[in-house]
């Protein structure tokens, strides 16, 4: 069994039957593909990954007790995220067409203050220099008055009042500028405070419009939020399984293009599986696993963390073998590389010797298996 670790590492792709420069660049070809789909299906899941880690940071009460509905049934149901966009874009429409018709209404409420007679001093802007009220703009924040009101509600250039509860704050505050700086018994204050009051009486007649209106929005609002949701969680968990398909499919195809190459390489002789087999009682216990691991993926019933493992060579498909014998080149020429740089000095570090010692013993005991394997096959029966 000892076999000179030199005669090991040579173990090269071998000669490619009958291969030409074109099968060779077809296998390149092949191999970019794969790299090409395996980018494009890593942003994929990138992008899945960063939705449900956003939404699990901030979901919904409501989407908790919605998510009791399976994906299958909420795709039979939920409309695509195109369409709730396109409903949402409607239900804009719908509710700013209210909120224009609660505006014309509150206009006419403004246009009835603004025609008593006692409104004239609130139709323009204040004239401070011309008055002379110095400390006006110390007193007045933000001054306003009807003009200025009038406008804002005609703009069209979208500076103007989104919702009637803002032009409703401009009308008070136009009132209470006026009492704020005037004397309780001018006349401007008095003025003020009974067109406030009046209005006060108007607008109540109003609001139930305007609540109304402001909880059927929330209600939408509400609504469009959480069916959005649950057609984002169908369309990621549509692309979840996609992608899983297209992860199976793209093994499948490295599964053929490995057994293409395999055909392609000539077998693997008997003397070679017994050097392959020398040569894995010279890895490492790490690398021996490893070496394992490799068996394993290609033998469902082979148990490569078993305390026991009988290890055939004769048993292994050729791809396989091919596999191990480019992982022990590779192994054995990386712990060559290892002792030179270590300069040959021993580490005699009581506590690392400790924590080798059950790795040490089980490759060992594989090793014994793998060598009584190769005995058994190479023992003549007794005549």
């Amino acid at each position: 069994m000892d076999a000179p670790i030199s005669d090991v590492p040579n173990a090269g792709i071998g000669n490619i039957a009958n291969s030409t420069a074109t099968e060779i660049e077809g296998f390149r070809h092949h191999v970019d593909e794969i790299f090409g789909k395996v980018d494009t299906l890593e942003q994929r899941a990138n992008e899945i990954e960063q939705f449900y880690l956003s939404r699990s940071k901030k979901q919904l009460s409501a989407s908790k007790g919605s998510s009791i509905v399976k994906d299958k049934d909420k795709e039979k149901h939920m409309p695509s995220i195109k369409k709730q966009q396109q409903d949402a874009s409607r239900r804009e429409a719908a509710a700013a067409k209210r909120m224009q018709e609660l505006m014309r209404q509150f206009g006419t409420i403004l246009r009835q203050i603004m025609q008593h007679k006692w409104a004239w001093p609130f139709m323009e802007p204040v004239d401070v220099e011309g008055l002379k009220l110095h400390d006006y703009y110390e007193v007045i924040d933000k001054p306003m008055d009807f003009g200025t009101i009038k406008n804002q509600m005609e703009a069209k250039d979208g500076t103007g009042y989104k919702n009637v509860r803002e032009i409703c704050a401009d009308v008070r505050l136009v009132f209470k500028n006026a009492m704020k700086y005037n004397d309780e018994r001018s006349d401007v204050h008095v003025m003020a405070k009974t067109l406030l009051e009046k209005f006060e009486e108007k607008w109540l007649q109003l609001l139930p419009k305007v609540t109304e209106e402001e909880k059927r929005r929330e209600d939408e609002e509400a609504e469009a939020q959480l069916e959005m949701q649950l057609a984002q969680e169908v369309a990621h968990a549509k692309m979840s399984r996609d992608l899983s398909n297209e992860l199976y499919e793209l093994d499948m195809h490295l599964e053929d293009l490995r057994e293409m190459v395999v055909q392609k390489c000539r077998k693997i002789s008997t003397e070679e599986k017994r050097k392959l087999g020398a040569a894995l009682t010279k890895l490492s216990p790490e690398d021996l696993t490893k070496a394992l691991e490799i068996v394993a993926q290609n033998n469902p019933c082979f148990q490569a963390t078993a305390e026991e493992v009988d290890l055939d060579m004769d048993a292994q498909s050729e791809s396989t073998l091919w596999r191990l014998k480019f992982f022990v080149k590779d192994a054995l020429e990386a712990q060559g590389k290892s002792s030179a740089s270590a300069g040959g000095v021993n580490n005699n570090n009581g506590n690392d010797n400790s924590n080798n010692n059950n790795n040490n013993k089980r490759k060992r005991e594989i090793c014994d298996a793998i060598a009584k394997t190769a005995k058994k096959k190479n023992k003549k029966p007794s005549s």
